[in-house]
């Protein structure tokens, strides 16, 4: 519980995900001391903040595993949600957050935080999208807890790496001429990602008889379209032509977002259901309890200036992508070839290298992205292509960091499940297949001055589809795997003559 010098002990959950990775190093600076419940805490391992928190492995679906990490808790930050996890998400969400507020009322914490959705008025339940619903309701549910809650409702936020910044920055920068869905003339309040951050840390110092919800927005009003227009104009585009149609259906908008941006259909369709609904605040009385410094609210040519900036820069600490992918495999690498009964197919590839290891290891946690996969470009692209049309998140999510890699971190549809720096980086397919998949890379020393590359690409086949998969991609493997290997190999040569870059993980990054 709180300590002689005021200091919080602060529970958060979504640690992995864009909000939670950014408010924890907050909460750290602000003097609180932090506890995350973290499905795979391996994620958090490579944080900058990693060995300032205590990290509890759990999920806010397993009520022993919340009931464990709410010992002793001041504050409880509730930052997950089912989003496309499945047709009963909402269900998901439902009992999940009565398990979360039920904990905490029983260990006595003296506050929950919700960040939730801004819904808009007058419009009845059954009509809001299935995403902002289950968001209200779960509001509701954590305010009736017992515990006082704080809910925190917020429109589109403004953030490098944020899925509403990617959806804006990709349409803008690549449609001069949009065909667009009607809602790109709903009137939305835009807040930027560090003023959602000051207001979710300020929350923790509410008094005990607020129990209640707030809006947060920034302070301009516009439409989507005028959000586009905004954006092309703060990074120097021309205007661009918008032309809205009525005839396409959230469905339709998912598939033509997911078409030109990096953010897929299934978490398209609810960014784009919910942009249906005007959603302005109605008041501003969190600042009344979180009260505005000078130049905050950020106005929305900040907010988006801050996150370019941000992306130019390479500093951008968290992505939407950084939250596991929903339907994305996440079972651990098998250390048994017989595990769970079946087959494990594997590709090995080595090859001999005239350079040193850490030239090896650059090239190899350089990876992906704006560097590619160093093999046969058009098998990738295509590659990517289909696993988008099936719903698959594809090649374009990239990389958050251009050099440096840490376990959790997204990369194209591939996942770090793990990584030791100078020697191994191990990737977990999350594109759509069949069975599960991974690959290894590692920079080996020979112990004559050069180096060794080896490569592993591993399958575990699911039933008979499985492996009639693996048995048709294998004739294409020496095309693809050979020539990533030799391609590799041949660039570890060429880095050996071009100094060492700089660069780490990055903290503080917030806009």
């Amino acid at each position: 519980m709180t300590d002689a010098n005021g200091t919080r002990l602060c529970l958060v959950t979504g640690a992995t995900g864009y909000i939670g990775g950014r408010l924890v190093p907050e909460l750290l600076d602000a003097g609180h001391r932090v506890r995350c419940l973290a499905r795979t805490p391996a994620k958090l391992r490579d944080q900058p903040w990693a060995d300032r928190v205590e990290v509890v492995p759990g999920d806010v679906t397993d009520e022993e595993s919340v009931r464990a990490a709410m010992r002793g808790v001041d504050v409880a930050y509730y930052l997950v949600h089912a989003l496309t996890t499945g047709r009963d998400f909402e269900e998901t969400d439902r009992a999940a957050a009565r398990i979360f507020g039920r904990s905490a009322r029983e260990h006595g914490v003296r506050r929950i935080v919700y960040l939730g959705g801004l819904t808009p008025p007058g419009v009845p339940e059954n009509r809001l999208s299935p995403h902002l619903r289950s968001r209200a309701e779960v509001g509701r549910i954590l305010l009736d807890s017992g515990v006082p809650t704080t809910v925190l409702r917020a429109a589109v936020v403004l953030g490098s790496g944020s899925a509403s910044f990617e959806m804006l920055r990709y349409l803008t920068e690549r449609l001069p001429v949009m065909i667009t869905p009607s809602w790109v003339r709903t009137r939305i309040q835009p807040i930027a990602v560090r003023d959602v951050l000051r207001y979710l840390v300020g929350s923790a110092g509410m008094p005990p008889e607020v129990n209640r919800a707030f809006d947060i927005g920034g302070p301009d009003v516009l439409t989507y379209r005028d959000l586009m227009r905004r954006y092309a104009a703060v990074s120097g585009l021309p205007r661009r032509l918008i032309l809205p149609v009525p005839v396409l259906t959230p469905n339709l908008s998912s598939l033509w977002v997911g078409l030109v941006t990096p953010v897929p259909p299934a978490i398209a369709r609810p960014l784009a259901e919910s942009l249906r609904h005007e959603v302005v605040c109605r008041e501003h009385d969190i600042a009344g309890h979180v009260p505005d410094p000078p130049g905050h609210p950020i106005g929305c040519d900040e907010a988006l200036t801050l996150a370019l900036r941000r992306v130019r820069e390479a500093q951008v600490t968290t992505r939407w992508s950084s939250a596991s992918v929903p339907g994305a495999p996440s079972d651990p690498l098998p250390t048994d070839p017989d595990w769970a009964g079946g087959s494990l197919y594997t590709d090995v590839r080595e090859r001999e290298v005239d350079a040193p290891v850490d030239a090896l290891w650059r090239v190899i946690e350089g990876i992906g992205g704006e560097n590619g996969w160093y093999s046969f470009p058009l098998a990738w692209a295509v590659r990517g292509w289909l696993d988008r049309l099936v719903g698959g998140v594809g090649l374009r999510r990239g990389r958050r960091d251009a050099h440096r890699l840490r376990v959790g971190d997204s990369l194209d549809f591939w996942r770090v499940e793990d990584i030791e720096p100078g020697r191994m980086l191990r990737l977990r397919a999350e594109m759509r297949l069949p069975g599960l998949a991974w690959l290894e890379m590692y920079a080996e020393e020979d112990g004559e001055g050069r180096s060794r590359y080896r490569q592993r690409a591993l399958f575990h086949p699911r039933g008979l589809l499985g492996h009639a998969y693996w048995w048709s991609v294998s004739p294409f493997h020496a095309t693809v795997f050979g020539g990533m290997a030799r391609n590799i190999t041949r660039a570890a040569g060429t880095t050996e003559q071009t100094p060492a870059r700089s660069g780490g993980p990055r903290s503080g990054a917030a806009a």
